[in-house]
């Protein structure tokens, strides 16, 4: 498992001039991952290559932490249980 730094950031870490829209997009790339609830009716937004799906289905999607599409699964513990073979750390997003 990762290890994440026990030093606490402080405002001077912070300064938004150093960071790019590139540099945002992969903060925390390859450690953490998203699990998003999602119906099957939007699934083609992110994965676009998806066969037809029955509408209205309740689905869980896993995203890097840049947003790419990793993994889609009807159950959030299928979603978090590959997340955690991958050694990535999973949060929720609503």
């Amino acid at each position: 498992m990762t290890e994440f730094s026990q030093n606490p950031i402080t405002r001077a870490d912070l300064d938004p001039a150093d960071f790019n829209a590139a540099d945002l997009a992969a903060l925390g790339e390859g450690q953490i991952a998203y699990v998003r609830p999602m119906s099957s009716d939007e699934i083609r937004r992110l994965f676009p290559q998806a066969s037809d799906l029955t509408p209205g289905l309740d689905l869980f999607a896993l995203l890097s932490a840049s947003g790419s599409p990793i993994l889609l699964a009807d159950s959030r513990d299928a979603v978090v249980a590959n997340a955690m073979a991958n050694d990535l750390h999973t949060v929720s997003l609503h």
